[in-house]
């Protein structure tokens, strides 16, 4: 007997009618949650939401972003039950961890000089945020410059099957402390700025297991977007990155009386363009090598992978580092008299981006295995 052919809306929905689907949603589920108590122009943003967790945890001390972001949680947890549902849980790791970590905090302190992960720039510009756009390039040229060493054979060595208890400390460790936070007062909570504003914590987190579900479902990645595109002319994954934006700038149109388009007084933003360009460049760079953006390695995790669990807590150690050092980009703002303050992050910060991509070039180098003639 022959076998039947799937139909054309299953060939759809297999290739790009769930990576767009799931894009449409997240874009919502931004708009929403910004709607609902998140910050304008943040109701998802993976490097946001870790560096409030970092705060909440006291691993640094600026006051203003201090939280424990249900969102973290929820994406993990999403990812998780889907992946055991779906029988694709298998805790994997080994893969050059102590490399991960560190491209993981650089890649944060990246994100966190541009003010936003991949993710909640293509939030920004649905929002309107022109200083996107330039974040957006720089990160297009740290991926092509990562595509580079890929084409050449790069790799950080292969993940060797864990333990199931490998593949649940991370999970279970995280829902611990996220319940801690809810019953107890050991975690620090921020009483203004961007960390005071959130959604109610358990509409954040339902929210965010849908989204984890969709995302291990879909496998939607920022970097692995631009990345397939270059590599393979894939424009699956990069249909999502489409998708966030129309919803968003839609969801705005409708529930937020329009799209303020412009570079100045952005909502947590700065206009300081080569900042926006560089920090955005190290992002992309780092999260080429790593195979995956910060939403990306949060699914992995849940998923059972260690190496992205060890890449999160590079994530949460740079952003720790970021604000204990005064690394992290200031947002645009106006003084007493009512005067626009352009803000953009310290010279410091500027030294620290080029070493990062320094530092990307030679592990890039030491891990690219020559093909034989």
């Amino acid at each position: 007997m022959e076998k039947t052919k799937p139909s054309a809306f299953k060939r759809f929905m297999s290739g790009y009618g769930i990576v767009i689907i799931t894009g449409l949603l997240i874009g919502a589920a931004a708009v929403a949650l910004s709607k609902l108590g998140n910050p304008a122009n943040m109701g998802f943003c993976i490097a946001c939401f870790l560096r409030d967790i970092a705060g909440a945890s006291k691993l640094h001390t600026a006051g203003v972003v201090q939280y424990f972001r249900p969102e973290i949680v929820g994406l993990v947890l999403g990812a998780f039950v889907w992946s055991l549902i779906k029988r694709e849980w298998k805790p994997t790791g080994g893969s050059s961890p102590i490399t991960r970590f560190f491209i993981g905090a650089f890649v944060m302190i990246g994100a966190l000089v541009f003010l936003g992960c991949p993710l909640r720039m293509v939030i920004r510009i649905g929002g309107g945020d022109l200083n996107a756009l330039v974040g957006l390039l720089g990160f297009i040229v740290g991926i092509l410059v990562g595509v580079i060493p890929l084409r050449m054979g790069f790799s950080l060595n292969r993940a060797y099957k864990q333990s199931a208890v490998e593949g649940l400390i991370f999970p279970i460790i995280l829902s611990a402390l996220f319940a801690l936070s809810l019953t107890t007062k050991l975690f620090a909570s921020s009483e203004t700025g961007p960390g005071s504003k959130h959604a109610y914590w358990l509409i954040a987190l339902v929210i965010a297991l849908v989204v984890g579900a969709l995302c291990q479902q879909s496998r939607l990645c920022m970097a692995g977007g631009i990345r397939d595109v270059v590599l393979f002319k894939d424009f699956r994954l990069i249909s999502g990155f489409a998708a966030i934006i129309v919803a968003v700038l839609v969801g705005n149109l409708i529930f937020n009386g329009g799209v303020k388009f412009g570079m100045q007084s952005q909502p947590i933003a700065h206009s300081d363009g080569w900042m926006n360009f560089l920090g955005m460049t190290v992002v992309g760079f780092g999260s080429a090598l790593l195979g995956g953006c910060p939403l990306r390695q949060l699914i992995l995790t849940g998923e059972g992978n260690t190496d992205s669990g060890i890449t999160v807590l590079g994530y949460i150690a740079g952003a720790a580092f970021a604000h204990n050092f005064g690394l992290a980009g200031k947002a645009d703002g106006v003084n007493e008299a009512g005067e626009f303050v352009r803000g953009g992050a310290s010279q410091n910060a500027l030294y620290v981006l080029i070493a990062a991509l320094v530092i990307f070039v030679l592990i890039a180098i030491f891990n690219t295995k020559r093909q034989k003639a």
